[in-house]
């Protein structure tokens, strides 16, 4: 009888479970829908770029991110509120500009013939990805914290 008593809680788990699948779905927008912070990201780090495409990325809660797919072949992530998550340049050299001095200065330095082609922050650290294909860690500060492998 015991394990009759548990089958209401497994089909509501199933269910939230199921639901969020239907209704967590990408969307394509319009430029315009995009948070002002992440217009002005975009116009003021990749002038001449156009987006090809903007992809919402909804949960069940709201929105997660948004992807944007620009004209020049990178590609730029932001988080709900246009905050931007990761940029890639498709092994092109990303822009300079919103990268933190202190990981310009060491890439620039302990690397002297490459250039950062893919950046991610994260909650409590940067990784970059250099044109010839080593990955390195920052901590939120931007101090260098490793190569990863």
């Amino acid at each position: 009888m015991k394990n009759f008593e548990k089958i209401p809680t497994v089909f509501t788990v199933l269910f939230l479970f199921v639901t969020g699948f239907v209704f967590a779905q990408d969307k394509a927008i319009s430029y315009n829908q995009l948070p002002q912070s992440a217009k002005t990201f975009l116009g003021s780090n990749f002038k001449g770029a156009k987006p090809s495409y903007i992809i919402e990325d909804r949960e069940i809660y709201g929105i997660d991110e948004y992807k944007v797919q620009l004209s020049n072949g990178m590609k730029v992530e932001f988080d709900s509120k246009g905050n931007w998550k990761k940029v890639d340049g498709h092994n092109q050299k990303i822009p300079y500009v919103f990268i933190p001095t202190s990981i310009k200065n060491y890439s620039t330095k302990s690397f002297p013939n490459t250039f950062i082609k893919k950046i991610e922050k994260k909650r409590w650290s940067y990784e970059i990805e250099l044109s010839n294909g080593i990955d390195l860690e920052f901590d939120r500060k931007g101090n260098f914290t490793k190569i990863d492998d």
